[in-house]
């Protein structure tokens, strides 16, 4: 008995720190002794941020250590999340809504650029000129992110549905080097990989539409907010501080793009050239592209039919913080 004691009690104290994530607190518990926040190659305002130590400025008088953990997609970040390896995310506003629907603990509190990120891309020879004509072709795509949403809206949109095509399931860059050697058909792409597969192989963007790329979202653990509200306030400030940056600095915001993602500099410009860094605040447009997503990825299965999408949108979106450190 006295054993089984002292099992169960390490197995609780494991499940504590588990819950408390990376973020532990200090002695008087105002303020957490680490924050972990993740960077992207999808998510110029994070490489900005990184680059001048802006969070580590913000929090040096507290004494909380930064760390940075690199997301290769949305999957990647949302994976870190729900783990509480990390406390802060980037991905796309989609796929955060999937994560949701499936209890992930998170809520979007900033919105770190509008981008069109992802099209359907092919190669020059491959005879696609639409989306059409991926019936019965391979294409390449990263589950849970938008790129993959982006595919099934497209795919929907033209009366075709993910059972009409074969989905290779591959990550962003092994995507975009399966297109290259010819390994699919098609790739629903994501930047810089897919700046980079226009430039280098001339691979074609034969569907674009700008609105089913939903917001690139700024996620932060729930228990996280609720525990130290301040901190997320910081970590806001020093995301607009970036933001800011990013905005009137596009050059050397391409150079430092360039140089995190080892991407030749005419490919970081044209991704640069495809973000909209001028609305932070999570609103009602935001509310409104999830919706829409959200309804098609419900037909298509992606999302338990029973749940009330507009419900899950405003328990995901929380505009306060934003609206607070910088106003509406």
């Amino acid at each position: 008995m006295k054993n089984y004691s002292l099992l169960l009690f390490a197995i609780l104290g494991a499940a504590f720190l588990t819950a408390c994530g990376t973020s532990t607190s200090g002695a008087d518990a105002s303020h957490p002794d680490k924050i972990t926040v993740d960077y992207a190659f999808y998510s110029p305002t994070s490489l900005v941020l990184k680059e001048f130590g802006w969070l580590e400025e913000a929090f040096e008088e507290e004494g909380t250590e930064i760390e940075y953990v690199l997301s290769h997609g949305s999957n990647r970040a949302l994976e870190f999340l729900s783990g509480g390896s990390i406390d802060f995310g980037s991905t796309a506003g989609a796929a955060a809504l999937m994560a949701k629907s499936n209890n992930s603990p998170i809520k979007n509190v900033y919105i770190y650029s509008q981008p069109e990120w992802t099209a359907l891309a092919a190669n020059a020879d491959s005879g696609i000129q639409s989306v059409a004509d991926l019936e019965g072709k391979k294409v390449a795509a990263t589950l849970g992110t938008d790129p993959y949403i982006f595919l099934i809206r497209a795919l929907n949109e033209h009366g075709l549905t993910s059972n009409d095509i074969e989905v290779v399931p591959l990550q962003h860059s092994d995507g975009a080097n399966a297109l290259a050697t010819g390994q699919v058909d098609a790739w629903a792409g994501l930047d810089p990989h897919m700046a980079r597969q226009e430039l280098e192989t001339d691979a074609e963007l034969f569907y674009r539409n700008t609105a089913f790329n939903t917001y690139g979202f700024l996620n932060v653990r729930e228990s996280f907010a609720e525990q130290y509200p301040e901190a997320v306030d910081k970590v806001i400030e020093a995301y607009e501080k970036a933001r800011v940056w990013a905005l009137e600095n596009p050059e050397e915001t391409a150079e430092i793009l360039a140089k995190e993602a080892d991407i030749d500099g005419s490919v970081a410009a044209l991704q640069l050239e495809r973000n909209d860094f001028s609305n932070p605040v999570p609103g009602d447009e935001h509310r409104e592209s999830l919706k829409e997503a959200g309804d098609v990825l419900q037909r298509s299965g992606d999302i338990d039919e029973s749940l009330d999408i507009e419900e899950l949108v405003n328990e995901l979106i929380d505009s306060s913080y934003t609206e607070r450190v910088i106003g509406d």
